[in-house]
């Protein structure tokens, strides 16, 4: 509870400037999860209920035909006879960053990953082994479908092996493009595009950045260096102990944070031992699903484009007023490798800044 009301205001605003009002109904929306993802019904009841039980947070945690958002993110999955490993680097804004590691039991089953959108992973793991990260695809294009991150969720509540993951892949629709990577305990590992709307399709390697295979042009694909970081990583020959070192370095670790594009964290997963080594700014915090510890990790991420954009006292600012953020100005800067710390796209903060 405590979480949801310290986001949602953010989350809000963002979701009623970028249409989501405009949407599907709140019984639009329940009726498209109760369809594709009816394992997890009584758990969205029960997070609408904790919401407030309003009609827009309804829709928002449903995540069905959502506002477009974009990322980036590099992922690998290796296996050979003894050991598995899924590793991934999680690049975006500090800003846009829940910075949250969530274990749950929510159906009953044993999860752990890092949260997005209030109860969806970006990445994450379940006590059968199975293990799956996120990679946009490069494209803007929305069609009716479901947030990948709530998709994320429902394959580690509901699947154990990456067989039966990419079978739910192909009845449940992504509203975006994206790239997904999964291993699972038996060394099975696989690459799978999704289209916006419904439809996959299989890579002949567990890798992926931010651009797909098919004859659409990827955006901003020179800013994010994905055929670079792509083509790095389809060299690679390693065993998988050694694939969590190659992400903490060039050309796979981004440090353009200013920019909108600097890696948040480097996670690997073990799903033989159900274990999760996130890498947090060169320091290391492992966690076991059985076992898991509370606790928390402080990271300062920042460089000279940073603090160019942060001249201003934070505690100064006026975050009631993020309604009136111009979220389609934000998104085209950061499509275009001009986004800004997103303190600097509030009215108030041009008052602020020439105030210092």
């Amino acid at each position: 509870m405590a979480r949801w009301q310290r986001s949602w205001p953010a989350y809000e605003a963002w979701f009623a400037a970028r249409g989501g009002h405009t949407g599907p109904t709140q019984t639009q929306c329940r009726s498209a999860m109760k369809r594709y993802m009816p394992e997890l019904v009584a758990t969205y009841d029960n997070l609408v209920t904790l919401a407030g039980g309003s009609d827009r947070a309804a829709r928002f945690l449903s995540t069905w035909c959502p506002p477009r958002y974009l990322g980036g993110c590099s992922l690998a999955a290796a296996a050979d006879g003894d050991e598995v490993r899924l590793v991934r680097n999680y690049d975006l804004s500090p800003d846009l960053n829940e910075g949250l590691l969530l274990r749950t039991e929510w159906t009953g089953q044993p999860v752990m990953g890092m949260v997005e959108f209030l109860w969806g992973l970006s990445d994450g793991i379940n006590d059968a082994g199975l293990s799956v990260a996120l990679a946009y695809g490069g494209r803007s294009e929305t069609r009716e479908g479901f947030g990948i991150t709530t998709i994320l969720r429902y394959l580690v509540e509901t699947c154990d092996t990456v067989d039966q993951a990419i079978a739910a892949l192909k009845r449940v629709p992504s509203h975006m493009a994206y790239n997904l990577v999964l291993a699972d305990a038996s060394g099975h590992t696989a690459s799978i595009e999704l289209s916006p709307g419904g439809g996959i399709k299989l890579m002949p390697r567990a890798i992926a950045t931010n651009h797909q295979s098919g004859p659409e042009v990827a955006e901003r694909s020179a800013f994010t260096r994905s055929f670079e970081r792509l083509a790095h990583l389809d060299r690679l020959r390693l065993n998988p102990g050694e694939l969590n070192r190659e992400f903490l370095a060039p050309p796979l670790i981004q440090d353009r944070y200013g920019e909108g594009f600097g890696t948040l964290f480097t996670a690997e997963y073990d799903p033989k031992r159900r274990t999760l080594g996130l890498t947090l700014d060169g320091d290391r915090w492992d966690q076991a699903l059985h076992g898991f510890k509370e606790g928390q990790r402080v990271v300062t991420y920042s460089n000279d484009a940073v603090e160019s954009h942060c001249a201003w006292p934070t505690e100064a600012l006026d975050w009631s007023a993020a309604a009136k953020i111009d979220w389609r100005q934000l998104a085209r800067d950061y499509a275009n490798g001009r986004g800004r710390m997103i303190a600097a796209y509030l009215p108030s903060a041009a008052n602020v800044k020439s105030a210092a």
